[in-house]
């Protein structure tokens, strides 16, 4: 659920025990949740405007890191293999980290982990723009920098899924908003990385993600709430060992989690991969671009309809949502017209999309507001494992049986996920918390 892990959802008032009063749990206007939707508070409050426009300039110059690595460390001669080091020096960071994030941003409150992330990934982005301008940096410290912008990746995440419900009354809708913007955002960021490769290499580029933590920072940073003293008395295992009881007390989240374990190791994971390697050896790698930018599109759309669309039973109707990336897969595996082949991935774009607004929105309603940060980091850590799984057995597994043979079955087990998900009364039966 690595896509999955960018939205966040609200906690209902009631369900908000004295531990969890911090400098996170009330928004400006100290009303917390539902409360504020009853006082009439708009979605574009202070707060809310903030907090999307640090999530929005940061996606977007996320979405130029891997642009900026593949033309500084090729053109350095440095070959394929090291783009894939350091972006995964970047990825086991944030995985082996992510579940310390959480406990840290319950101890110490999510918006102060959150600009100090910032600022950890603005100091080591801008060294790594600086080495870059300089001249072809050391292999061992763009890893070392990869790293470190990871664990501030890590350190930045869990915040994420609390701090939205604190200013959004309408909790879904801004999930969706951030859904949308995260998707256009994803289409710009690489385009504008690939500009600025011929006008002022990849040192230019890690500027400007440079500067883009520096906004976000600063925007989390004028978020006005109540200063509380942070939560302590309790040892970080202690936390752990807590966030873990949470995590098994709920039949729905673990059950929804592991399901998403296979998706993510036999379908989300292996399609990315050989979605490149299809579409490239089939239509170039102009069409390639063509068929992201058509999937980005889909994933705006979905999240428009998960504006409008209110389930009662945000899981079921997200499940069904789920079907739809059978296309997706499908005109892979096949080689199919180019209309067609745009329609499965716009199709897939949307029913993705549209799945992850409901999950989003179902944790963060329904999971208490002590608790959140910590099972969250849980469900990022192990929905990242699975997916890096997927992708790096991908390319074995294709050789040894065959692209199509790989593709056909996971549409196959796309059908039976959605089949066993829908199955679990847990699951399918959640109602949508008020």
């Amino acid at each position: 659920m690595t896509q999955k892990r960018a939205a966040a959802e609200a906690v209902p008032e009631q369900a908000v025990p004295e531990r969890a009063v911090s400098e996170e749990a009330v928004p400006e206007s100290g009303i917390p949740g539902d409360t504020a939707k009853a006082a009439g508070l708009t979605l574009w409050n202070p707060n809310f405007r903030l907090f999307f426009l640090a999530r929005t300039v940061a996606r977007f110059g996320d979405g130029m890191v891997p642009v900026a690595l593949a033309a500084g460390l090729l053109d350095a001669g440095y070959g394929a293999s090291s783009v894939s080091f350091a972006l995964g020096a970047w990825m086991a960071c944030f995985a082996g980290f992510v579940i310390v994030g959480g406990v840290l941003a319950d101890r110490f409150t999510p918006r102060r982990m959150m600009v100090l992330a910032d600022a950890i990934r603005l100091v080591g982005t801008a060294v790594l723009a600086v080495a870059f301008v300089m001249g072809p940096p050391a292999l061992w410290l763009v890893y070392a920098l990869s790293a470190l912008s990871g664990l501030g990746a890590a350190v930045f995440q869990p915040g994420v899924a609390s701090m939205l419900p604190l200013m959004a009354p309408d909790v879904q809708r801004g999930n969706a908003v951030l859904r949308v913007a995260e998707s256009l955002t994803a289409m710009a960021g690489p385009a504008v990385a690939g500009a600025l490769v011929g006008l002022g290499g990849p040192g230019v580029i890690f500027g400007v993600n440079a500067a883009t933590f520096a906004v976000s920072g600063i925007c989390l940073f004028l978020i006005r709430m109540p200063s509380v003293a942070p939560v302590t008395g309790e040892s970080m295992l202690s936390e752990l060992i807590g966030g873990w009881r949470e995590f098994r007390a709920r039949s729905w989240l673990w059950g929804v989690i592991a399901v998403w374990s296979v998706y993510g190791i036999t379908v989300l994971g292996p399609i990315t991969p050989l979605e490149a390697v299809v579409v490239t050896e089939r239509h170039g790698s102009a069409m390639f671009g063509v068929m992201m930018t058509v999937t980005g599109a889909g994933n705006a759309v979905g999240g428009l309809i998960a504006m409008r669309l209110r389930p009662r039973r945000p899981l079921f109707a997200g499940t069904f949502a789920l079907f739809g990336v059978v296309a997706n897969v499908l005109v892979l595996a096949y080689d199919v017209p180019v209309p067609l082949l745009a329609a499965g991935f716009f199709l897939g774009g949307v029913s993705l999309a549209f799945w992850l607004v409901m999950w989003s929105t179902t944790v963060q309603t329904q999971v208490p507001a002590e608790a959140l940060n910590r099972l969250h980091a849980y469900d990022v850590a192990g929905s990242l494992i699975m997916l890096a799984v997927g992708r790096a057995l991908a390319g074995p597994v294709a050789e040894a049986v065959g692209v199509r043979e790989v593709l056909v079955a996971g549409a196959v087990i796309n059908v039976a996920v959605c089949g066993v998900l829908l199955a679990v009364p847990a699951i399918r039966g959640l109602r949508r918390a008020e």
